[in-house]
């Protein structure tokens, strides 16, 4: 027999959660795009794939963790504490690139560089996964 009772009450605890992830996925997307010196929805409009993928590997490595805090956290207030930590690990990992390891990064993603946008997603994409590992308790 379903349960309709038990199915809202969890309805309305993913609806919460969801929103939650949504909200921190879009508040990431800003910040890192406030934190990179360049212009990605500019870029991105104009056809720039390298854009567009190093953004893209941004939001799914902040995702990922992301994602990860949703299974393994209790309340909300555990949830937002993960969110906001993974975010700012993966904005640091952007920055560290950008300043010591990649230090023309920013004018090659300008440029359209595809290895430079790969390099990018390739490098959030692996923060994010050992974020995600790192928040399984």
């Amino acid at each position: 027999m379903f349960d309709l009772y038990g199915f809202a009450a969890s309805a309305v605890a993913f609806l919460i959660a969801f929103v939650a992830a949504g909200l921190f996925t879009l508040a990431f997307k800003v910040l890192y795009q406030w934190v990179t010196p360049y212009n990605e929805a500019k870029l991105i409009r104009e056809g720039n794939t390298a854009a567009a993928i190093a953004l893209g590997g941004a939001l799914l490595g902040y995702v990922i963790p992301l994602a990860s805090a949703l299974s393994h956290t209790i309340t909300l207030i555990e949830f937002c504490a993960w969110g906001a930590l993974a975010g700012v690990i993966q904005i640091a990992a952007f920055t560290l690139i950008r300043m010591m390891v990649m230090k023309d990064v920013s004018a090659r993603i300008e440029r359209g560089e595809i290895a430079a946008g790969v390099y990018l997603m390739s490098i959030s994409l692996a923060v994010g996964f050992l974020n995600a590992a790192c928040m399984t308790s």
